[in-house]
């Protein structure tokens, strides 16, 4: 029975390629996720391990800006380490050197004055030279490290990108404003900034702490040992010399940490991965399924006389088994090798978009490879049992009185009772977590699944009613090709649904993702043109720090403005509870943000007074008139009155005061954003005005209101783009079923289709019916899938309602109607061949196959 199924699936080639594309499709999808991460994971442990290799013990402060508060040790602060206590840990038995560094936000700009890298990952630390003039951390290739103030040096790849040479000018930005320097030298490291596209600037060490800190401190430092001397024992007595609000850690530790953070985040991206591969197989289950139900349909005769000449039930189901592992076992075989191929491509890719990857062998492991022939296999084996079962029941001698055994409505009976009621159970599981609001997450997800595959099981049933209302319009326009495409649509309901469901999967996880992203987005949209009255919002460049106080005036007096305010992040203590302030210009803020006041007035701000949004009064009871205790950050208090409340604002904290009353009691303010309006509103040469008065600084973002939609919605749009692309695949696989059915069809249906030439249907018309059928198929499947998504959608978006101000269902109609057009597209293209096929038929030869 094995040589049997073995020359059965050499026979049927053709037929069983779309089956070995679908699998291997899915398995490079799988086996390519695990080798990429793999592979990376690999590759940045073993940098993580190379950058901490001369470290024994790390050191790490968390001090804030402010001199006077305590400690967790009831000691008073201090804002990094002093020299002292360097000095002191140089002095430890077994310590062989003390490395100071002090970092923040640099960045550089390239020749046409954009910020080379995104934000977060430009960094600026100091130089830190031994006793031989090097520091360990950097390798120069060109040059020296930075020994004077007006000195600094760039890594390799940004002093390329730049196109920066040795000696010559370097603009500078930091949190102030932009400053030029002299390129000392190039260096290359292993700094993860720089690994993920960004940049690293050197500084003299006291230029560094004049930026980043204080003259004179630092905020880490990384301690090297003698031989023989033990971390542990290191780490020990530095402990001892340090705050508790300090972080010390052995070398060893630290790479360790980096390690398990590296897994950390790659577990992520390989689990988002892994669930769309977990899709594409899903749905090439059913193109599976029908494949094998259709081998079987059309192999009766032959069945039938293998149970004639004496072969079981069971050797039946088996050969049928054994056809199912070997295309498993070669598309899994094919599959994993694009998979490896596909982590080559991305692994290449990420260095198109700018990360730099540390090199390092590719990583093929026993796990992946198990994986890929596993899920390979397993699949198509889950696949073609029912098939196998039903080719099993074949009886020898009633089989073979007729070549298909085409299913009956009678048959479906129990099937549409089984999909009716997990349907249900499924709807009704959507509802009720939809109704419960944010906590009914888990409840929808599991209501999607039981309605899901009740759905799937429903679709034979569903075909016959849903394809019967087009059925006059193909007669009216494509006449008699038209009438033969929809019977032929409905003739096999299994089969057709089968087909179907594999694109009403992809529908659903499509429409359902596009329909809450648009009104997200739409939400978002609307949050942004409601709150915000200002032309300009100033950010530091990817939102990373805050702006200096010195580009807040620059703005102040930058011709054109009419109103300007910062809202800087101050962290207050009301009435002995933390409470998230902004501090404000008053007078301005009203100008720049919609705040509608309930009650008071805004104009209270200019005096002693903050303002309160009104759910923050209404939940610590306070009103009008109140006299609240405001705790600084610097400790001191001071009562003040609360002078107004207001309707909730996205872009307002909860409570507003007056930039003149925290000033003083802030040594480094941070201030996320500065509002700004202008005479003429937002235009090239306001804007252009801006950027002037903010000396031409590449770290700082200008953007208008349509910049400020964008740059919310974006993220939205970037996220929905991903998902397109991913669930493209599990669409692949819908598509190459409907060829796969369309092509059997036809082999099945030859001597009909010979007949209908022979009575007259030219080529010409057979191909627009066989070309009508897949795109009726493709269709109904879409019309399944939206319907699905846009309920799913729904149910969503009531879970997150509450926590998104104008939440408010928006149906993508646009949308809907492209992926409706693109379905039926699919249909047309999927039909190409087997069309094609059918119509070049000779007709004779056809009407006297069996």
């Amino acid at each position: 029975m094995f040589r049997t199924a073995l020359r059965t699936v050499l026979a049927h080639k053709a037929r069983l390629l779309m089956t070995v594309l679908a699998v291997m499709l899915g398995v490079a999808f799988v086996s390519g996720t695990l080798v990429f991460t793999d592979t990376l994971g690999n590759a940045f442990n073993k940098q993580s391990a190379k950058s901490y290799k001369d470290v024994a013990v790390s050191v790490t402060t968390y001090y804030s800006d402010d001199q006077g508060a305590d400690g967790a040790d009831g000691k008073k602060q201090e804002p990094g380490l002093s020299p002292e206590v360097l000095d002191e840990i140089g002095a430890i038995d077994g310590v062989a050197s003390v490395t100071p560094r002090v970092e923040g936000f640099a960045g550089v700009a390239d020749p046409d004055g954009k910020l080379i890298g995104n934000g977060w990952s430009n960094t600026g630390t100091n130089f830190a030279p031994g006793e031989n003039g090097k520091d360990p951390a950097y390798d120069f290739t060109q040059g020296t490290g930075p020994t004077e103030a007006g000195q600094v040096a760039l890594d390799k790849d940004t002093a390329s990108r730049g196109e920066y040479k040795v000696g010559g000018p370097v603009r500078v930005a930091t949190n102030g404003p932009v400053k030029e320097y002299t390129l000392s030298g190039i260096f290359t490291t292993e700094d993860g900034a720089v690994n993920a596209g960004g940049s690293l600037v050197l500084f003299d060490p006291s230029v560094a702490q004049k930026l980043f800190l204080k003259p004179g401190y630092f905020q880490m430092a990384n301690v090297t040992a003698t031989p023989g001397a033990s971390d542990t024992k290191i780490r020990g007595e530095i402990e001892s010399l340090v705050s508790e609000d300090a972080e010390v850690q052995t070398g060893k530790q630290l790479a360790d940490q980096q390690a398990a953070d590296i897994e950390r985040e790659l577990s992520g991206i390989n689990q988002m991965l892994l669930a769309f591969a977990a899709i594409a197989l899903f749905v090439g289950i059913f193109l599976i399924s029908n494949t094998f139900t259709m081998l079987v349909a059309q192999r009766t005769k032959e069945l039938a006389l293998l149970r004639a000449v004496g072969a079981s039930r069971r050797q039946v189901k088996r050969s049928v088994m054994a056809e199912a592992l070997i295309v498993g076992l070669v598309a899994s075989t094919i599959g994993f090798v694009l998979g490896v191929g596909l982590a080559v491509g991305l692994r290449s890719a990420m260095g198109q978009f700018g990360a730099k990857v540390p090199a390092g062998p590719l990583m093929i492991t026993p796990v992946a490879v198990a994986a890929a022939f596993g899920v390979g296999v397993v699949i198509t084996l889950i696949a073609a049992w029912l098939p196998a079962r039903r080719a099993a029941k074949i009886p020898p001698v009633a089989a073979m009185s007729s070549v298909h055994a085409v299913a009956t409505m009678k048959s479906l009976v129990l099937r549409n009772s089984i999909g009716a009621v997990l349907t249900l159970i499924g709807a009704a599981g959507i509802i009720a977590g939809a109704s419960i609001g944010k906590d009914g997450k888990y409840i929808i997800g599991a209501g999607a699944f039981f309605a899901l595959v009740g759905i799937i099981v429903l679709i034979p049933l569903l075909s016959r009613p849903i394809i019967a209302l087009v059925q006059p319009l193909l007669n009216r326009l494509y006449g008699v090709a038209g009438k033969l495409a929809g019977q032929n649509a409905v003739r096999n309901p299994r089969r057709t649904g089968a087909t179907a469901s594999a694109l009403a999967i992809g529908l659903t996880l499509v429409t359902g993702l596009t329909t809450v992203g648009v009104t997200l987005g739409t939400a978002i949209d609307k949050a942004t043109t409601d709150n915000i009255k200002a032309d300009y919002m100033i950010t530091m460049a990817g939102g990373v720090g805050g702006l200096d106080e010195s580009a807040v005036k620059a703005l102040e007096k930058a011709p054109g403005v009419s109103a300007v305010s910062p809202q800087r992040a101050s962290y207050l203590v009301i009435d002995g509870k933390d409470s998230s302030t902004s501090a404000v210009t008053p007078g301005d803020i009203q100008q720049l943000l919609t705040l509608k006041t309930e009650t008071g007035s805004l104009d209270s701000l200019s005096g002693d007074a903050i303002a309160v949004a009104s759910d923050t009064a209404k939940s610590r009871g306070w009103k009008t008139g109140d006299t609240v205790t405001v705790k600084y950050e610097d400790d001191k208090t001071a009562r003040l009155k609360i002078g107004a409340t207001y309707e909730p604002n996205e872009f307002a904290s909860p409570t507003l005061i007056s930039t003149d009353l925290v000033a003083p009691h802030e040594e480094r303010p941070h201030t996320p954003e500065v509002y700004v309006s202008m005479d003429g509103g937002a235009t090239e040469a306001n804007e252009l005005a801006l950027v002037d008065a903010l000396g031409d600084n590449p770290a700082i973002s200008v953007a208008d209101q349509q910049d400020i939609r964008n740059q919310f919605g974006g993220m939205i749009n970037t996220a929905l783009n991903i998902m397109y692309g991913l669930l493209g695949m599990a669409l692949i696989i819908a598509v190459l079923g409907v060829v796969n059915t369309l092509a059997m069809s036809v082999f099945e249906r030859q001597q009909e289709i010979g007949m209908l030439r022979a009575i007259g249907l030219d080529r010409r018309r057979v191909k627009r019916m066989i070309r009508l059928e897949a795109v009726v198929i493709s269709v109904f499947g879409a019309l399944v899938g939206v319907g699905l998504g846009t309920f799913l959608a729904w149910a969503i978006g009531e879970t997150i309602r509450g926590s998104i101000p104008g939440y408010v269902l928006v149906l993508p109609w646009e949308r809907i109607g492209i992926f409706l057009v693109l379905a039926g597209l699919v249909g047309v293209l999927a039909a190409l061949w087997p069309a094609r096929s059918a119509a070049k038929l000779n007709m004779l030869t056809a009407i006297k196959t069996e």
